[in-house]
């Protein structure tokens, strides 16, 4: 009997990672247990879900994502100048640090602070993997049919 391709309709068991373009590791499963998900439930972004249409159980692969398909390209206008004042005192602010801000609907949206000049801080509101090619490296583990509700 033939295995089953992943497409839409099926729920995918595999290891995976991602790397950067100097191939430094961001992510990876490889070292522990496989992560399980349905085509379309939003668990993955729909390019690399689409990367993956046609392997099967045993299959491996090897994708280049070009920042369109996954996290965008950096966007200077994503790059806010705040004030020193608005941060509170015990904070050591400092370029890198993450911090958590709140959206328009209070929804947490993290922020690194790019450069601090003076009584200036730069926030920077890109995805940390934004204008990068990542290296999406999977080993399918199994493809089964989804069960829908």
């Amino acid at each position: 009997m033939d295995k089953l391709a992943i497409g839409p309709g099926t729920r995918v068991t595999l290891h995976f990672s991602l790397a950067l373009e100097d191939g430094t590791t961001i992510d990876s499963n490889f070292d522990g247990a496989p992560v399980e998900f349905v085509i379309g439930d939003g668990n993955l972004l729909p390019d690399y879900e689409r990367a993956l249409f046609g392997l099967r159980e045993g299959d491996d692969g090897l994708f280049q994502m070009l920042p369109e398909q996954g996290f965008g390209q950096h966007n200077p206008n994503n790059i806010q100048e705040m004030s020193l004042e608005d941060f509170p005192d015990d904070i050591d602010l400092r370029p890198g640090l993450v911090v958590s801000f709140a959206d328009a609907a209070r929804a947490e949206l993290p922020g690194v602070i790019a450069s601090i000049e003076d009584d200036r801080v730069f926030v920077d509101f890109n995805h940390p993997l934004a204008g990068h090619t990542i290296t999406f490296t999977v080993t399918i583990r199994a493809v089964e049919p989804a069960v829908t509700h």
